[in-house]
């Protein structure tokens, strides 16, 4: 599962569809999984950001659908699967908009209401970790501020050359890199992209479960 995303992926694929075939999803098979068991399973795919149905199908969470600590724990999923180099998580499914392009929409609509649709990929990232907080390359070093605010700066740096070598002339099939990519380069853009948006949603998600519920 860790080594390798795009096999593991098949093979959960290939596994349902056995399950499927055998009755397993169907209360009147003598195969029938079981309520339980199938629930299970439904809370297990959630968390990696999919939706199993009663009928066994699986498809990518609708991202459009969720809003507030929904959205953060989907976007949180696929950020996890980013950083183990899973290639497909990097895009948020069907929009070919980058992971961290919607995390940074989100904090920001999260903290403030809004965001400007109009705003490039920078000025976008910036406020979101302003809104958060953290560091930007723009604020300069303080006497005696945490270590932390300079690897804070660091991956913003990150996310901007990950941005850059994005391939933004399709339509978010196909391979979401340049194609003077290497393997290996395009899997550690990958993994910045989960570790950038990972810690964006930590810090997003600290404040939203510690805000009264109303």
């Amino acid at each position: 599962m860790d080594s390798n995303p795009a096999a593991a992926g098949r093979f959960a694929l290939g596994l349902l569809a056995k399950v499927r075939a055998c009755g397993g999803f169907r209360e009147a098979s003598i195969n029938y999984a079981g309520r339980e068991a199938i629930d299970n399973a439904k809370a297990a795919f959630s968390a990696e950001g999919f939706v199993l149905t009663d009928d066994g199908a699986l498809s990518p969470k609708v991202l459009s659908s969720l809003n507030g600590i929904a959205l953060t724990d989907a976007l949180a999923a696929y950020a996890r699967r980013a950083q183990k180099g899973a290639e497909d998580a990097a895009l948020i499914a069907g929009t070919g908009k980058d992971l961290i392009e919607a995390t940074a929409a989100h904090v920001l609509e999260t903290l403030q209401g809004g965001y400007p649709s109009s705003a490039n990929f920078q000025a976008l990232l910036g406020m979101a970790f302003i809104a958060l907080d953290l560091a930007v390359p723009e604020m300069p070093e303080q006497s005696g501020e945490p270590a932390i605010k300079s690897m804070e700066r660091g991956l913003f740096l990150s996310a901007l050359g990950v941005n850059r070598v994005r391939n933004k002339q399709g339509s978010g099939h196909g391979r979401p890199w340049l194609p003077t990519l290497s393997s290996e380069e395009a899997k550690a853009a990958i993994e910045l992209v989960g570790t950038v948006s990972a810690y964006l949603l930590a810090k997003l998600s600290k404040r939203e479960r510690r805000a009264p519920q109303p």
